[in-house]
């Protein structure tokens, strides 16, 4: 039998990592197995669902490139099949019209509560005949034995029958509710193995017991441990608890959040960089914590660095283009992105600030360092300023030996450290104090606006010995 596995998130928000963390694992199952990934969009909540966030959980997926090979199903246009199986468990009596009313049945919790009892529906209308007015269908959940849960990750769950009620599985409108609609797209779309958060854990037993009034096979159950922050409380939005996509505007590299989400839970002995294909051939839901994970920005970042300075810099440079943009830096007259990537690799946690320490590649600052100028651009820099940018102009070749050579002869000419050379230069042509090795910097930046800019140096320096 072929394993099916699904992802299926309700759009009553963005896709948070919690949710990310159980596709992935979703999908990394089915990929190792050799099985079939679906998405589907459980919609039902249909004040709350927004296209708004559909958009935004396709965006993530798509992003973090968990690519499904079926779907995405909407629960919303299956209704009509909803109905005909409620409908059909009516008939075969697994279920019945309910006619309380709703204060009724709050009252009743309320009575519940207040005994110290788990509220819960009564059966008042199991065996109620046919009335007038408004109902809602419940099942007729079984009024004994245990449901016995294997979870591959929790190991065995056990739930007694007693514990459950006859849950609402078509409210007073004709829409089914959420229980209902997961027991039929799980059978219908044939999935063998549900892997889903902890959270879950109380549905599933009424899930199974639905699952067994259809006649339907029961999938094999995986229940994922939640992700607290590093303070041991509830996910915040500090940690992570916000649009999956934040994370590619706070500079991530997809792969490095799918390596860090899988290491968030699981663990394959200490090892902890995975490619995609080794998360493809070691992931196992068995390896799979049953404790909760606590969320780590250091360690995230630690993981990113490393996809940074270790991947293809073409490849980092298709990611850094959309930081670029969205600061607004025009990157068409200026080096490659690739080159950059290759000499900022190391200097950077993020595309994020890579970006932001990069414009003086494609435009010119708008003033110095203060600090930086304070302390470099000095009379005492004019000279050497004024001899490498005669060097620098005489160059036939604009690369970084022939830009290094002329950084040294000046230092030699002068008779000065390098420093005296470098330090200046670096401040005249970044506006700043700081950047990669002065000849590949330089060999980035086109000639005439590295000369043009050791002018705006010059000028600096002349204006500050006339306000002395």
């Amino acid at each position: 039998m072929s394993v099916v596995t699904r992802f299926a998130p309700s759009p009553t928000g963005y896709l948070h990592v919690g949710g990310a963390r159980t596709a992935l694992y979703s999908w990394l199952y089915a990929q190792r197995m050799g099985g079939e990934f679906v998405l589907r969009i459980e919609d039902t909540d249909l004040e709350r669902s927004t296209p708004e966030a559909i958009d935004a959980i396709m965006q993530g997926m798509e992003w973090l490139g968990l690519k499904w090979d079926h779907g995405p199903y909407y629960q919303t246009k299956r209704f009509d099949r909803y109905k005909e199986l409620v409908q059909q468990l009516v008939e075969e009596d697994k279920a019945y019209k309910c006619y309380c009313s709703h204060e009724r049945v709050e009252k009743l919790r309320e009575q519940q509560m207040e005994k110290g009892e788990k509220p819960r529906y009564d059966g008042k209308c199991r065996d109620a005949e046919e009335q007038e007015g408004p109902f809602v269908i419940r099942f007729k959940n079984p009024d004994d034995g245990v449901v016995v849960i294997d979870d591959l990750i929790r190991g065995k769950i056990e739930i007694a029958n007693t514990e459950l009620d006859d849950l609402i599985i078509q409210r007073t409108d004709g829409s089914p509710t959420y229980n209902f609609c997961v027991v039929v797209d799980d059978w219908d779309m044939k999935m063998t193995h549900v892997i889903r958060g902890e959270d879950h854990i109380n549905n599933t037993p009424r899930q199974i017991n639905i699952l067994k009034a259809l006649n339907a096979p029961i999938p094999v159950y995986a229940h994922v441990s939640m992700i607290l922050g590093d303070d041991g409380k509830k996910l915040s939005k500090r940690h992570g608890a916000v649009s999956v996509m934040q994370y590619r505007d706070d500079g991530y590299l997809p792969e490095a959040l799918l390596n860090y989400l899988v290491r968030l839970g699981w663990s394959h002995g200490d090892q902890e960089i995975f490619t995609l294909e080794e998360m493809k051939s070691l992931f196992s839901l068995e390896g799979v914590s049953k404790s909760a994970s606590a969320f780590n920005t250091e360690k995230l970042n630690w993981i990113n660095q490393h996809y940074i300075k270790e991947s293809d810099p073409e490849h980092v440079a298709e990611h850094l283009a959309w930081h670029f943009a969205d600061q607004s830096i025009n990157t068409e007259n200026g080096p490659a992105l690739s080159k950059v990537v290759s000499i900022q690799a190391d200097r950077v946690k993020t595309l994020k600030e890579m970006a932001e320490i990069s414009r003086y590649f494609y435009e010119d600052y708008s003033e110095f360092d203060e600090k930086a100028a304070k302390k470099h651009l000095r009379p005492v820099a004019k000279q050497p300023l004024e001899t490498v940018k005669a060097k620098f102009a005489a160059l036939a070749d604009w690369n970084a030996e022939a830009i290094h050579t002329a950084i040294n002869t000046t230092a030699e000419e002068l008779e000065v450290g390098m420093g005296k050379v470098g330090m200046p230069l670096r401040v005249a042509v970044t506006g700043a104090g700081n950047s990669p090795s002065l000849d590949v910097t330089i060999e980035l930046i086109k000639k005439e606006d590295v000369l043009t800019r050791i002018d705006k140096a010059l000028a600096f320096i002349a204006e500050r010995e006339q306000q002395a």
